[in-house]
């Protein structure tokens, strides 16, 4: 029956998304339960696309990409995918209406992360609308359920709400992604002489982002507001550890948060969601 074959796809999504991150998973626990189905499909298909440039080390990681890019429309078209990962997928656009428009720019990202790239100001952007802002919208196009209007209020500030996760994870990942990588996403800044100032201009444009982001949790709908806070949380959190870490040890460890940590922030930012303080 085709049911189970969809029970097992929504199964595989919520699989992939446990597997592969911990605090998405746990921040998803939280949404309304008609919610979870949806984002562990988001989560599950941008998860194995990130996979194909970040892991598949020794495979023609190009031809891969291409072939998922080439899968994923071909199931939004039919309504079906051998792929449980895209077959929950496109039950997810097809439901909420997810336009073409942002899959293309999240693939886009993807495709770019194939090349040796050096990032000016227009490439990095439009790497980070496509890698972070685009599934902040696809999410909100599942939190407003058909709408428009309330979408349209929220667009910009979900945009800037990925974006300073993006950001974070990229001073986060600073030693991975350009060491063992060899990547750089910030534009002008040079990792051989990655300075304070550097820093903490950076930090800077996070914090400004973080502030209009939490403007726009603040308007969502109640049955997605917790998550999404309890994701803010987690990511501020770890920039304010960033913060606190010299220039040259971003570039030697992998900045993290203790579980210990992330339960702590879990029972205080219930409370403040109970209590309508956020």
């Amino acid at each position: 029956m085709k049911e189970l074959f969809d029970m097992i796809s929504r199964k595989s999504s919520k699989l992939a998304t446990v597997t592969y991150s911990t605090s998405f998973s746990l921040g998803i626990r939280f949404f309304s339960k008609k919610y979870h189905d949806p984002i562990y499909a988001i989560y599950g298909f941008v998860r194995f696309a990130d996979e194909i440039v970040d892991s598949f080390h020794g495979f023609d990681k190009a031809r891969l990409l291409d072939r998922f890019k080439k899968d994923t429309f071909l199931a939004i078209e039919e309504g079906i995918s051998l792929n449980p990962i895209l077959n929950n997928f496109q039950w997810a656009v097809n439901t909420y209406h997810i336009e073409d428009e942002l899959i293309l720019n999240f693939l886009h990202s993807m495709e770019m992360d194939l090349h040796d790239i050096e990032y000016d100001q227009p490439a990095f952007e439009a790497y980070i609308y496509g890698s972070a802002e685009v599934v902040g919208l696809m999410c909100l196009r599942v939190f407003c359920e058909g709408d428009y209007e309330k979408y349209n209020q929220l667009k910009q500030p979900a945009m800037h709400l990925g974006s300073a996760f993006q950001k974070i994870n990229f001073l986060r990942d600073l030693q991975a992604d350009y060491k063992n990588l060899g990547r750089s996403y910030f534009p002008g800044v040079d990792l051989k002489r990655f300075t304070e100032d550097t820093k903490q201009k950076i930090e800077s444009d996070i914090a400004a982002e973080f502030a209009q982001g939490l403007e726009g949790i603040r308007r969502l709908p109640k049955g997605a507001r917790f998550g999404v806070y309890m994701a803010y949380v987690y990511f501020y959190q770890l920039f304010l550890k960033i913060k606190r870490t010299n220039s040259s040890q971003i570039l030697e460890e992998r900045i993290r948060i203790p579980n210990s940590t992330k339960y702590k922030l879990l029972f205080t930012s219930y409370l403040k969601h109970q209590f309508n303080l956020l």
